[in-house]
């Protein structure tokens, strides 16, 4: 079993920066994978990031590259999601899921494909 509790969230302004943390309990941290999601209202939840268990492999979704940053802290059991130049369209609720048995390509996009999720923080990002 792995629990997850994100935080962070809350409500900016377009262009700020906000950094998402997601602790990971119960099982040893550095050996999977974690990924970042997003659901907004009325939407399907989207990818939005991931890390392979080491750090070395990153993944983001096209619609953050470059905005986003995901980076983990093994000794903390942590990840976390930097998050600048926010736009009202990443308004979402957003949650933090591990993969205990990622893919060959040390990481994935697919939501199938994690195994456990956290509760979820929510992000709102006015104009």
């Amino acid at each position: 079993q792995v629990q997850l509790v994100e935080s962070g969230g809350g409500l900016v302004q377009a262009g700020v920066s906000l950094r998402l943390s997601c602790a990971a309990s119960g099982r040893t941290f550095s050996s999977y994978a974690m990924g970042w999601f997003r659901q907004a209202p009325g939407k399907e939840r989207e990818f939005v990031a991931a890390i392979s268990w080491s750090g070395g492999i990153t993944y983001y979704a096209d619609s953050v590259k470059g905005r986003f940053t995901i980076s983990r802290d093994n000794a903390k059991n942590t990840v976390y999601l930097q998050m600048n130049s926010l736009k009202p369209e990443d308004t979402a609720v957003y949650y933090c899921a591990a993969d205990l048995k990622p893919p060959r390509a040390g990481v994935s996009g697919d939501a199938k494909g994690y195994d456990y999720w956290g509760q979820g923080t929510q992000v709102t990002v006015s104009s």
